[in-house]
């Protein structure tokens, strides 16, 4: 039996182009800033964003983790919101190793923050409070659904920001999926954010590495923070390389998943043991919820019989469409996951 692995775009494997340019990859030190693979990767992020530098990272993790430090001073506040990667899937790095604190404001259910939200935790400047430092966006909004922010959905936070002075970062671990969604280049999501962080290693396909965008100074001040952090890696240009042939062929192919995953809901909506709103799926992210049982006790059964999903809460499951998944995996899918859910009884 085939394994339909639909837990996220992070089981990628790396097309054959790919496994061809990290085969034949001109290599350099990359903390000596002479790997000319990972320049040339940094200068197309750069340029995709709409950003003067990127900086090459480990994992989109790592890439939050350093915008946070170098936007901020220990003791410094940070907003987020409250279903944000940031704050649930990131270990408390940005406490336990920035030493910030995260100030969280509601999402909803498309993963906008409101304006007046937002408005309300700005601290004033008092010497027993410490200093809102930083707002932090996500796009797309993973917990949220994967929905697609566009620049009228992020306006009116982006404009208490400017008001307060307060720079933004952009979770855009995705960016790609909210741009082919929306139809705009990703330079314009990334527009109003001072710096933005994204993955490919997601639908991308890349084997490893995320980039960290932002001004000519805020990098050259990251790149001490990565340094610090034990992501300074050496001949790296080896995985760089795929992030290239990524950047280069992989980034149209995205509407393929949301194609996939719009039919995967259509089809689960048809399931009585299921709710889920097709309307909702706006890129390659689909969450439905259980009528009856936990994920805890569905999530193994639907293991047994082949399918992989990600448990999203008590009765939330998220699956993931991605490069690989064609659409009789998304059939054979949808009939397996019949096949075990609970019933009313």
């Amino acid at each position: 039996m085939e394994v339909i692995d639909l837990r996220s775009d992070t089981v990628t494997q790396p097309t054959e182009a790919m496994r061809r340019a990290i085969r034949d990859a001109e290599l350099g030190d990359d903390v000596f800033e002479d790997d000319p693979t990972v320049k040339r990767l940094e200068e197309m992020a750069a340029r995709l964003l709409g950003k003067e530098a990127a900086l090459f990272m480990p994992s989109g993790t790592m890439a939050n983790l350093v915008a946070v430090i170098t936007h901020t001073r220990r003791g410094d506040e940070v907003i987020v919101g409250d279903e944000s990667h940031i704050l649930h899937y990131e270990v408390g790095g940005a406490s336990a190793l920035g030493g910030v604190l995260l100030r969280t404001v509601p999402n909803d259910r498309r993963g906008r923050l409101r304006a007046e939200d937002v408005a309300a935790v700005i601290r004033p400047e008092d010497i027993h409070f410490p200093r809102t430092a930083l707002l932090c966006l996500e796009n797309t909004h993973n917990r949220c659904g994967g929905t697609a922010l566009s620049p009228d959905d992020l306006a009116p936070v982006v404009a208490v920001a400017r008001r307060h002075g307060i720079p933004i970062h952009l979770d855009g671990a995705r960016i790609f999926n909210a741009a082919v969604a929306l139809g705009v280049p990703a330079a314009e999501l990334a527009r109003d954010a001072d710096s933005v962080m994204f993955c490919l290693s997601k639908g991308l396909s890349a084997p490893v590495g995320s980039l960290l965008c932002g001004s000519r100074a805020f990098i050259a001040r990251a790149r001490r923070v990565r340094k610090m952090l034990g992501g300074g890696m050496r001949q790296v240009g080896a995985v760089a390389a795929a992030g290239i042939v990524a950047l280069e062929t992989m980034i149209d192919r995205l509407a393929e998943d949301h194609a996939h995953a719009r039919y995967l809901a259509e089809r689960l909506a048809e399931l009585p043991g299921v709710e889920i709103d097709p309307a909702a799926v706006e890129t390659n992210i689909v969450v439905f919820t259980l009528r009856e049982g936990t994920a805890d006790e569905f999530l193994p059964r639907l293991a047994q019989a082949g399918v992989l999903a990600t448990n999203f809460g008590p009765r939330r499951i998220r699956l993931v469409t991605h490069y690989g998944i064609e659409r009789r995996h998304i059939d054979a899918a949808v009939a397996r996951l019949a096949r075990v859910l609970p019933v009313a009884v």
